[in-house]
């Protein structure tokens, strides 16, 4: 069986333990940026207790546009997560699109995230899994928008298999018509019953996909994070920026920083009064 809770660095993700939320910059703008919001990020957690793991994309591999902007690649990029890490104290993770990047970023990174539209491949997963398991991190796997939130099954099978029994699962919700995703949040249940603690992704849940690129609704950010929580989400991920209007990626998903502590707040708040309700 997957390993329940999950332990990343300092931190603790499963049942009964306090929200954990995973949070950045869609993609590696700069290293000015990527700094400048890691350390109000650690300033946040400090302030608030709560946990928090850094991300952010050496490369958005999966762009609509030749034209789109795609991050630094992953030998700069890990040098930059690296330097978080340093400088923070934060754990950090970020995307993998192709297995020989895995045992690289794996070096760095606590956690590697496979990108939903990826998750089927083998043998990405299968080298994720092996290089986490050689490092000592996890593997936070997002479910398809386009499968069955129990078919995850396989994807957690794929893990254990290849030696990582630390893995995370991700709803990030489902594809619905065109340019249309739902999150049918009995997904978080069903999800958490193959073992692994799962993330609700409150950035790309608001997608509007279609387009040159990708739109969002970021005012429903809030409300379906609150709601993921109440269904028994043990972790938050949210992309977030100084400025969302002017990011290079996924800008209307995106949450502006400062109002970051405030939901931080109700959600951690709801996930004391889950954890009481769930007691023995």
């Amino acid at each position: 069986m997957p390993n329940h809770p999950v332990t990343i660095q300092q931190l603790e993700c499963g049942d009964g333990k306090p929200l954990l939320f995973i949070a950045g910059p869609c993609v590696i703008e700069s290293d000015e940026l990527v700094m400048s919001v890691a350390g109000r990020l650690a300033e946040i957690a400090s302030e608030t207790g709560c946990q928090i793991v850094f991300k952010s994309s050496f490369d958005k591999a999966n762009r609509t546009s030749l034209e789109s902007f795609r991050g630094p690649g992953l030998e700069a990029g890990v040098e930059i997560l690296s330097r978080v890490k340093q400088v923070t104290g934060l754990p950090v993770t970020t995307d993998i699109h192709a297995p020989d990047q895995a045992d690289p970023a794996a070096e760095i990174c606590n956690i590697l995230q496979i990108p939903a539209f990826l998750a089927r491949q083998t043998d990405l997963i299968q080298a994720a899994a092996i290089a986490a398991k050689r490092h000592g991190g996890v593997v936070n796997v997002k479910k398809p928008q386009f499968i069955a939130p129990e078919d995850c099954e396989h994807i957690v099978q794929k893990c254990e298999e290849s030696g990582c029994s630390d893995i995370l699962l991700t709803e990030r919700g489902t594809t619905f018509g065109y340019g249309r995703l739902v999150n049918d949040m009995r997904a978080i249940p069903i999800m958490k019953n193959l073992g692994p603690p799962v993330v609700f992704d409150a950035t790309h849940s608001v997608q509007t996909p279609g387009g040159k690129t990708t739109g969002g609704q970021r005012k429903m950010v809030a409300p379906l994070a609150r709601a993921a929580v109440a269904c028994g989400a043990d972790a938050v991920f949210f992309e977030t920026h100084p400025n969302p209007d002017a990011a290079m990626s996924d800008g209307p998903n995106m949450i502006p920083l400062d109002e970051l502590p405030a939901l931080i707040k109700q959600l951690t708040s709801l996930r004391s009064i889950v954890n009481e309700m769930i007691q023995p």
